[in-house]
């Protein structure tokens, strides 16, 4: 089975360049104008990717996106025309992993849809057994990316998990915020290293870690984050 590109986008002109483009490089897409229509589409036939319009005429994309992260890991590319740095800060947060400005280029879309797509499918590649810290406190297992801690399922997103597992895979080891987007999500974004602070920021409140007194990740300031957990033998 051919799992499809899942694209929901209101405008129709945008709609038909996308979808054109994406066939042109082989995916199958599915095309909904609405939220309500792409979250049934995507527990219908679970897509490869969801490439979501933030502007849409029933919900919000970020709700959109709030949605689909409740049932499905499915990776997402935003696509707005909401630029400003704290808006796009805003969307990663949302579990989002990658964000595309409207005007933009379809052939730059394609790239960063084969980057997302390479990106998971190395993640996949690379899974292995589950490793624990602090005696079985904290639960990472990469091939099902569940997490538990304190003997509770924590539910991340999935770029929330590659961040958590690449600090994770190299506990005391200092990251800067650049390095951990380009290990964890597996390639620069431009300009969006802030987002690093958002997942940081989401990953330790689903753990009750607290900041001030961590028990996995530590700030290092000036500089990025540290995983501090104790790995089990």
């Amino acid at each position: 089975m051919i799992y499809p590109i899942l694209l929901v986008e209101d405008d129709p002109k945008i709609a038909h360049i996308v979808k054109v483009y994406l066939e042109g490089a082989g995916f199958r897409v599915v095309t909904v104008d609405r939220g309500k229509d792409a979250l049934d589409a995507a527990k219908k036939d679970t897509p490869l990717l969801v490439i979501l319009d933030l502007m849409l005429p029933d919900m919000s994309g970020e709700e959109v996106c709030l949605k689909l992260k409740d049932f499905t890991d499915v990776p997402v590319i935003m696509l707005t025309a909401k630029s400003s740095e704290e808006e796009r800060v805003a969307g990663f947060a949302l579990g989002a992993d990658d964000y595309v400005v409207k005007p933009f280029s379809p052939r730059e879309l394609i790239f960063r849809v084969k980057a997302v797509l390479k990106r998971v499918e190395k993640a996949d590649l690379g899974k292995t057994k589950p490793i624990s810290f602090n005696h079985n406190a904290l639960v990472l297992d990469s091939q099902s990316y569940t997490v538990i801690c304190n003997k509770k399922p924590v539910r991340l997103t999935s770029t929330e998990f590659k961040v958590l597992f690449t600090l994770a895979e190299s506990p005391d080891r200092v990251f800067t915020r650049s390095q951990l987007v380009d290990h964890a999500l597996g390639y620069q974004f431009e300009g969006y290293e802030r987002s690093i602070d958002a997942h940081i920021k989401n990953i330790r409140q689903k753990l009750g870690d607290d900041p001030q007194q961590p028990v996995f990740i530590q700030t290092i300031y000036g500089v990025g984050y540290q995983f501090i957990g104790k790995r089990d033998a």
